[in-house]
């Protein structure tokens, strides 16, 4: 179902999306009005919501489109501007699965190619997402922090869990992707407080969402959280936020860790990308890393993930039953790479205990 108000944009997304072969649209709305309205009738699998529309604009729709189709995704498309991000993030946070940033001219074709690229994409994964869901409405894969083989779907390979490194980490390095900002917030809320280590997520987003997701994270925990700053001093009980169009790294300087911004060529097509993330934290950390990847699509992490757990570090996965999107945290986990698959709900728990507090609030990591 595609929601827009502009004729030009319904009709150029109806003519991508008819060209699909595995994509159908089963109604348009030029606003959130008529979608309500129409929407339990058409049934879709994915909501592609625009925000700002006249009558009913797509965040007052949302959760009516929400309650009414149960297992629906919604897709919101924003315009990539500050107001555009407050209201995308707040709409990630009441329940819309992901969301696409518009082009200002439809005379750009480069700009016009890269949305349509990402609106087939991420409305394929979202559906297929939900159907797998609904195929296997009882997954669940909780795995204890032990070696151990845990079935996950009807659909899904076997899990072999490894044992958690030995070491007490002295860093909590994050991964996301699709339906990353919700799970952050749910995440970290509770429990931010409580964990002495920094924390540094890369989340797949442009620039101007990172800064406004850093200001989410900083009201959700009450602990400080910013994007990372080239060459800033990486201090506990922190949160960094890789900021958009750049790779956060670190970088050890003596008895310091110092973040880094690059714009080297994007990895598994993200930047920031989690994998050199999680490669520099290695050279600077060794194994004293407690890393956790989150809902996403894609496999970006994959590598960075298997560098930590071959140096002797940590790492837990978000299950698929509670994951958007199983692309990033199942990739690490049938990789064999994960001491445990968990349920968003009882992550913060393992994470607490994992990290068993190495450093003192303010101290210098």
């Amino acid at each position: 179902m595609v929601v827009d108000d502009s004729v030009v944009i319904r009709g150029l997304v109806g003519r991508w999306l008819a060209a699909e072969a595995d994509i159908q649209v089963v109604a348009v709305a030029g606003n959130g009005a008529i979608a309500v309205r129409d929407v339990a009738r058409a049934n879709p699998e994915v909501v592609v919501l625009d925000i700002e529309m006249p009558e009913m604009d797509g965040l007052a729709a949302l959760p009516e489109i929400l309650r009414q189709v149960r297992q629906v995704r919604v897709l919101m498309s924003s315009t990539l501007t500050q107001a555009g991000a407050e209201v995308t993030l707040k709409a990630l946070t009441l329940g819309a699965a992901d969301y696409l940033t518009k082009p200002s001219s439809t005379r750009e074709a480069g700009t016009v190619e890269a949305f349509r690229h990402e609106l087939i994409t991420k409305i394929r994964a979202l559906g297929q997402a939900g159907r797998r869901r609904r195929r296997a409405p009882a997954a669940s894969a909780v795995t204890a922090l032990r070696p151990a083989t845990s079935p996950l779907t009807r659909d899904t390979p076997r899990i072999a869990c490894r044992a958690a490194g030995t070491q007490r980490p002295q860093v909590i390095a994050i991964g996301s992707s699709t339906g990353g900002p919700q799970a952050l917030c749910s995440l970290l809320g509770p429990l931010a407080r409580r964990l002495q280590q920094p924390i540094l997520i890369t989340q797949h987003m442009p620039a101007t969402f990172t800064a406004i997701l850093a200001q989410h994270l900083e009201k959700a925990t009450g602990v400080a959280a910013a994007e990372g700053r080239d060459g800033e001093a990486i201090q506990g009980q922190r949160i960094y936020v890789a900021p958009g169009n750049h790779h956060m790294v670190v970088e050890r300087q003596g008895a310091q860790r110092v973040i880094r911004l690059t714009q080297e060529p994007p990895e598994n097509f993200c930047r920031p990308s989690v994998d050199p993330m999680m490669r520099s934290i290695v050279a600077a950390y060794g194994g004293a890393v407690l890393a956790v990847m989150l809902t996403g699509m894609g496999q970006d992490g994959l590598k960075g993930a298997q560098a930590i757990v071959e140096a002797g570090g940590t790492l837990i996965a978000q299950d698929e039953a509670s994951s958007v999107v199983w692309g990033m945290p199942g990739a690490v986990a049938t990789a064999g790479l994960c001491s445990a698959v968990l349920p968003l709900g009882e992550m913060g728990g393992a994470i607490e205990r994992l990290s068993g507090g190495s450093f003192k609030a303010g101290e210098s990591a």
